[in-house]
């Protein structure tokens, strides 16, 4: 009989946290060109509103440093629970925020939910899941995190017809509501059968095994069995290196994993997917879109359908497909808007606006550059929206993998934080240019991945020193089945 709680249920359930992250995009893009936002924090512009917007990554860098000490420590299920309330607390403050100040100070304390939440959710969810559909089980992360910038911008739409300040309290306040419910419901979830096995509790973790991968929790199931001695080995050899955690995370043997997990994150930030999500309204109002807030919405469910090729396929097709191809489209679409709003739009430094590159007049240029922004968020959720989430978890051993996607965290949410920051002078001085610079940025992601990634797809979390001390990344670009290796002895395992 199918079992209500199963890898796919606790997962979607985990996946709360990227809602979250969702939540905290769109509760800054829904309402940075509205009347009320502007007239109450008097019209930040520039570095002012950069600096608004960057808060939350700030405090996004803190939570992936704790996430590292935490997760191992407190297990990953507490530490997101932690979150969970750090969340609601920082959307009290922002919800009854009374100035600038205030307000930064809020997203930096739910910045730091955030930070925990997206290094230990795609940990969790790698760790309890089958190796033939871990790809699809950590994409549920990104699939809620575009679920959550959709249904936050249209509550952010729908309050914008409030007229006074409950136009963006309100939705900022209601954004605490998931937390809540993931708080509660995570006392009902089981513990990483992985984490139970590295503090010694055995028999939970057996027992977790066998809720997690049979329908009458038989813990004599000879796969389930096979996968608690895969686990029992690794932690063996792992204890043998006789070497502190924080020493092997930089040794020579890690550094080439943990070097991947930290560029598939700084990657996915430089794809220019932060321009199209925060200051999406900034660019459809300087081209002249008719109604930019019925464009953005078109554009985040764009982001939430394009999420679903990469659930379903990332584990047949492979991680380098998507990765390689997604920052080919990506580029091309970028510079394709550059070339056109360097070509059509009409500089005025005097306006008083986010931007001071307009298009006026020009429908089909319009047009066009709406069309190829959703094309470029298209390419991205299907490709680096997802797959950074998957590929960062499952590369590293279980003895540092909560501090190596830690650190690839925080270098993804430092990044985030410069951009963040530096898009909105970046996008006045210069709009063709930001959008030339992003695309260049694509370019040089494919040409790293094709070089440097190996394929991961369908092989256990304990095969991956098998692919990393024998695999030739561009040998397994269309591999159809489980392909690593030189020679003749890893080319194809369907």
């Amino acid at each position: 009989m199918f079992r209500l709680l199963n890898v796919y249920t606790i997962s979607l359930f985990a996946s709360l946290g990227g809602l979250l992250y969702g939540f905290e995009i769109s509760s800054m893009s829904g309402v940075i060109n509205t009347d009320q936002y502007k007239n109450y924090y008097g019209n930040p512009l520039g570095a002012r509103q950069g600096g608004i917007t960057s808060a939350m990554p700030a405090g996004s860098i803190v939570g992936a440093l704790l996430a590292g000490f935490l997760g191992d420590l407190l297990s990953r299920k507490i530490t997101i629970q932690i979150g969970a309330v750090i969340w609601c607390i920082g959307s009290a403050i922002q919800s009854a925020s009374i100035g600038v100040g205030m307000l930064v100070a809020g997203r930096v304390v739910s910045g730091v939910c955030v930070g925990l939440t997206s290094v230990l959710v795609p940990i969790y969810q790698s760790e309890i899941a089958p190796r033939k559909i871990r790809g699809r089980v950590v994409t549920f992360q990104q699939l809620a995190l575009t679920l959550g910038i959709l249904i936050q911008y249209a509550i952010q739409y729908g309050c914008s017809f409030i007229q006074s300040d409950a136009a963006f309290r309100l939705p900022w306040a209601i954004q605490a509501i998931p937390a809540v419910i993931l708080f509660i419901g995570l006392f009902w979830l089981p513990f990483s059968p992985r984490w139970l096995a590295s503090v010694d509790r055995w028999d939970e973790a057996l027992k977790t095994l066998a809720l997690l991968r049979t329908p009458n929790n038989d813990m004599n199931n000879p796969f389930v069995l096979a996968e608690y001695r895969d686990i029992e080995d690794q932690i063996r050899i792992e204890r043998e290196s006789e070497s502190s955690p924080l020493v092997e995370l930089m040794s020579r043997k890690m550094r080439k994993r943990v070097v991947l997990a930290v560029a598939v994150h700084v990657c996915n930030q430089l794809t220019g997917s932060n321009l199209l999500d925060y200051y999406i309204l900034y660019i459809y109002r300087s081209v002249g879109v008719t109604d930019p807030d019925v464009a953005a919405f078109i554009q985040y469910v764009i982001k939430v359908v394009m999420t679903v090729p990469a659930l379903l396929w990332s584990d047949r097709w492979g991680r380098r497909p998507f990765l390689i191809i997604g920052a080919i489209i990506m580029a091309a679409c970028f510079f394709v808007v550059s070339g056109l709003l360097g070509g059509y739009s009409q500089h005025d430094p005097s306006l008083n606006q986010p931007y001071t590159s307009i298009v006026i007049g020009r429908a089909y240029a319009t047009r066009l550059i709406q069309a190829f922004c959703y094309l470029a968020i298209a390419a991205f959720n299907l490709s680096w929206a997802p797959i950074p989430w998957i590929y960062s978890a499952e590369i590293v051993p279980l003895r540092i993998r909560v501090k190596a996607v830690s650190l690839a965290l925080f270098c993804r949410w430092t990044i985030n934080f410069a951009i963040g920051f530096a898009i909105p002078p970046l996008f006045r001085a210069s709009t063709w240019g930001t959008f030339l610079m992003f695309g260049l940025f694509n370019l040089g992601a494919s040409i790293f991945v094709f070089f440097a990634a190996p394929e991961t797809k369908q092989r256990t979390l304990e095969e991956m020193d098998e692919i990393f001390e024998h695999g030739r990344p561009f040998r397994t670009f269309w591999s159809g089945g489980r392909s690593i290796g030189v020679g003749g002895k890893w080319w194809h395992m369907s």
